[in-house]
């Protein structure tokens, strides 16, 4: 119904992600360029220590936390996802029709996964704050 619209959409999004990978390269020579004409003026010993965020003694990184509590959300989650459905299926309530089983298990597995990841990351979020404040106290 649509297919004298989809080729023309499709050109033009090449041409525009060709476009876009080409303007990054771009701005990244203009930037270094700044940076060397800059880095020419500028006394280095001037800038030292100045650009530190404040409380951070050194290069902390919270990435893995964030990481690692994402995945133990989302583990979490499959494990309770496979017990929701282990659960059903020994409720004789459970019917063996087959589109009532795959919807209710994608629901299932989908809901806990993402539960349980939000809730990973809330816990990273709380760990960070606890740790940004120690890290000012001293």
């Amino acid at each position: 119904m649509m297919d004298f619209i989809s080729m023309p959409l499709t050109v033009a999004i090449v041409f525009a992600a060709i476009y876009g990978v080409f303007e990054l390269f771009v701005r990244k020579n203009e930037r270094l360029a700044i940076i060397e004409k800059l880095s020419e003026k500028i006394d280095p010993s001037l800038i030292e220590g100045k650009f530190r965020l404040p409380g951070f003694g050194g290069n902390f990184s919270f990435s893995a936390l964030k990481a690692g509590a994402l995945l133990a959300g989302v583990g979490l989650g499959l494990l309770i996802g496979f017990f929701i459905n282990w659960a059903m299926m020994q409720s004789p309530v459970y019917t063996n029709e087959h589109w009532f089983r795959n919807d209710m298990v994608a629901v299932a597995y989908g809901a806990s996964v993402l539960l349980f990841g939000g809730i990973g990351l809330i816990v990273a979020f709380v760990l960070e704050l606890k740790i940004s404040k120690k890290q000012i106290k001293e």
